[in-house]
């Protein structure tokens, strides 16, 4: 067995304990409560935002033990981290709070204008039209919207475990297919529309209104099975004396700047130093008008990118078995399987090394990307925006933790109306 061999069992066995440590963070944070010598490690080993950066870190310290120091470089070298550097930027300016008070502003009064309780309403809204809105905006930034705007209306109050958790799971199914009515908002679909001369016409017409369907009826279902505990909780009207008390009117310039901010970096997506660039004008622009600022979530942000730029160092190893998986499966396999690989895996990186197989015809192409989108809400690793939902939300759970198995069981239905939307539809 040569080394490069011995390298990609090695990197396979510790994405493997990768996968296993998700699912364990919540036993971790157990421990980092009862435990008094050593609370500290046991709670870094229990962020999920961590655990692929850590095992990212086993894997290039392998590769030097086992080959070489400046192969391990060199591996590291050779990876794409465009995708968790423009994660970090467009979460922290959609974070902003010119940006999000716009988002919350539009949500209620479409809100009011609904003939139904203002919590409904909003509810829903929160679980549609912000999906949705990801296909402009990107499903980064339409997640941290949802999910802070989800946190300081519901996740806040005094709702069960059965709720945030049901919340949780559509929320992730939706922004993961809601992005697809454009080439450049969802992850999986960034990966291979350029190459595949997917643009904005074809994924409107064969992918967008079959996903803007399942999200509708995702976000039906839910807010009427909760319904009448949603009922119960009290929104403060936007207008009112309480609201402008709390939340100072934005001026309209520097909304728009904000929003100059975000469309170009989504324009210059592929170009890390040019978006890069400018989210360094944005932060001296938010000190200057630091007035209109809220604290920046740039620690979420960093943790998020960290979470993903694991993902891409261990995935870079994860080809010579995937691949080969892909290649040998028809449409309606390759739908499932690989709605089944997506959980376990980041379906960007899933699409990306479909793309990769040559041959596929449109049907498979169509299955692949497909069933990647359907199952990005499974797990936290499943889709790129899900840690930035994990880590805005995680606090309003029982001991600050989400539990993995939780997630998965919530996303199951929702999951199961976006398969039908895409395979019946």
């Amino acid at each position: 067995m040569d080394n490069t061999q011995l390298i990609n069992y090695v990197g396979a066995a510790i994405f493997g304990l990768a996968v296993l440590h998700t699912f364990s963070t919540k036993h971790f944070l157990h421990l980092a409560h009862t435990s008094k010598n050593h609370a500290g490690l046991w709670h870094l080993l229990g962020e999920v935002e961590v655990v692929f950066g850590f095992w990212a870190l086993v894997l290039v310290g392998c590769i030097a033990v086992l080959d070489h120091q400046k192969a391990a470089i060199s591996y590291i070298e050779s990876q794409n981290f465009t995708e968790p550097l423009f994660v970090f930027v467009i979460l922290t300016i959609a974070g902003t709070k010119p940006i999000l008070q716009s988002v919350q502003n539009l949500v209620s009064r479409i809100a009011a204008i609904l003939p139904v309780n203002p919590a409904v309403s909003a509810y829903f809204l929160c679980l549609s039209l912000v999906p949705l809105l990801g296909s402009l905006v990107t499903e980064p930034a339409a997640m941290t919207l949802a999910a802070l705007m989800l946190r300081d209306r519901f996740y806040t109050k005094d709702i069960s475990q059965k709720l945030k958790y049901a919340t949780l799971g559509v929320l992730f199914v939706n922004i993961s297919i809601g992005g697809v009515l454009t080439p450049f908002a969802a992850p999986p679909v960034l990966m291979v529309a350029e190459k595949w001369g997917w643009d904005i016409r074809f994924m409107s017409s064969v992918f967008g209104w079959k996903a803007a369907i399942a999200v509708l009826i995702n976000a039906l279902i839910i807010t009427m099975v909760f319904r009448k505990q949603l009922m119960t909780i009290k929104l403060a009207v936007v207008g009112s004396a309480s609201t402008n008390a709390t939340h100072a009117p934005v001026p309209f310039a520097v909304v728009l700047v904000h929003y100059l901010f975000l469309g170009a970096t989504v324009v210059f997506a592929h170009y890390p130093a040019v978006f890069m660039g400018l989210f360094l004008f944005f932060l001296g622009f938010t000190e200057a008008y630091q007035r209109y600022q809220d604290k920046l979530m740039l620690r979420e942000g960093l943790l998020v990118a960290f979470f993903l730029a694991g993902l891409v160092v261990l995935g870079g190893k994860q080809q010579w078995w995937l691949q080969p998986i892909l290649a040998g499966m028809d449409s309606t396999v390759l739908f499932f399987g690989s709605m089944g690989l997506t959980a376990i895996t980041d379906n960007a990186a899933l699409t990306y090394l479909g793309s990769l197989v040559s041959g596929l015809s449109d049907g498979a192409k169509y299955a692949l990307v497909a069933g990647a989108v359907t199952g990005g809400g499974l797990t936290v690793i499943a889709n790129a925006p899900n840690p930035a939902g994990f880590a805005i939300l995680k606090e309003c759970f029982d001991e600050q933790a989400i539990s993995p198995l939780g997630l998965m069981i919530s996303a199951l239905i929702p999951t199961a109306v976006a398969a039908a939307c895409f395979l019946m539809l």
